[in-house]
């Protein structure tokens, strides 16, 4: 049976019953860990709640890192007793022939990366969703969810949690000491959308991430100039090529491995919508990385993930060269894996620095 470690830090309970529904149906399937980080009256309400069908605990004490999510994944990857380990936010909903994919490809991979879908998807929802659309185009979504191999998690130490893209940071952690990562692109796990409130407070945090990524980061940047000088030499027709090669893009992720089972039509509409709100924030968190940091639970993140190679110098391999992701449309075969020995006790490697006890 694979163990489910769920994290989270809620200030109200006002999805506390539809929330442990979903553990009620879950715990069937798999062993249930939740972290929870809430205030105490909350927590004692979600343990009285969750009796029976989860092991619910606080953060480890001795974990201090800036992004709370990573103190939860930690302490419930150290409680986990399975190898093969699903670790997802607490808006994300499996279902049981998801978690058996998941298991299944975890034979073959240290991380596997589903792929979220809102459901249901108020306007909001769909505006985000060609996030995901122009994400998949090129590559693969970032999720709110992974399978993890439990003893390849451990033997790497863990990940840095003091970054604001936690997800970045250990994708990249997991493939700089060598792991295999498989990204199956018709492997859908609904998502709940989040109200439209947080939908706004989380627009310049997102472009934050993506100062892992300069390239992309780059690109955005360079919109609102582009379409400034388009709008003062009326090139309206530039402007109207390069929205209908957003919606195009859009499109052809929403059509990848079956992709339109799940995502509207609508959202690929949005793409244009999207990159101008991304191009606007992108300044706005360029600007908070001048000013020291992204505002993020009562501090401030200056790190949006690390990079590649300075991992890699953390995993004490300078020279190694992580393999590369693969995309999957369809189940594949699982073949043998080396088995990787259980620690007891890891550090958590830093980059630049010696790395904190765990």
């Amino acid at each position: 049976m694979m163990d489910y470690v769920l994290p989270l830090r809620w200030d109200d309970d006002a999805g506390l019953e539809e929330l442990t529904a979903y553990l009620r149906t879950l715990s069937r399937h798999v062993r249930i860990i939740v972290v929870d980080g809430s205030p105490s009256p909350l927590f004692e309400r979600h343990a009285a709640a969750w009796d029976g069908l989860a092991t619910h605990v606080r953060p480890a004490s001795e974990l201090r890192f800036a992004n709370g999510k990573v103190n939860g994944v930690t302490t419930g990857m150290r409680l986990a007793r399975a190898e093969h380990v699903v670790i997802a936010d607490d808006d994300v909903r499996y279902d049981q022939p998801a978690l058996a994919r998941v298991e299944a490809l975890l034979a073959d991979a240290d991380l596997v990366r589903p792929q979220n879908h809102f459901w249901p998807l108020p306007w909001h929802a769909r505006w985000d969703t060609a996030r995901s659309l122009l994400n998949r185009s090129l590559g693969a979504d970032y999720p709110g969810t992974f399978g993890v191999r439990r003893s390849f998690f451990i033997e790497m130490g863990g990940y840095d949690g003091d970054v604001l893209f936690e997800n970045l940071e250990l994708i990249r952690t997991v493939r700089s000491h060598g792991g295999r990562e498989l990204r199956p692109l018709d492997l859908y796990v609904r998502r709940l959308p989040p109200e439209a409130a947080r939908f706004w407070d989380q627009r310049v945090r997102q472009a934050y991430d993506d100062l892992a990524q300069p390239a992309r980061m780059a690109l955005f940047l360079s919109v609102l100039p582009a379409v400034g000088l388009c709008l003062a030499r009326r090139r309206y027709g530039l402007l109207g090529a390069g929205a209908a090669l957003a919606v195009g893009l859009a499109e052809a992720g929403r059509r990848r491995a079956g992709g339109r089972r799940v995502y509207p039509a609508t959202a690929a509409l949005f793409a244009p919508v999207w990159i101008l709100e991304r191009a606007t924030c992108s300044w706005l968190a360029l600007a908070a990385a001048l000013g020291g940091g992204v505002p993020y639970a009562g501090r401030r993140l200056r790190t949006a993930a690390h990079s590649p190679r300075s991992l890699r110098q953390a995993a004490g391999s300078g020279s190694l060269v992580a393999r590369k992701p693969v995309d999957l449309c369809e189940p594949s075969q699982n073949g043998l894996t080396e088995e990787r020995p259980h620690l007891h006790s890891a550090t958590v490697a830093r980059p630049g620095g010696m790395g904190t006890p765990s």
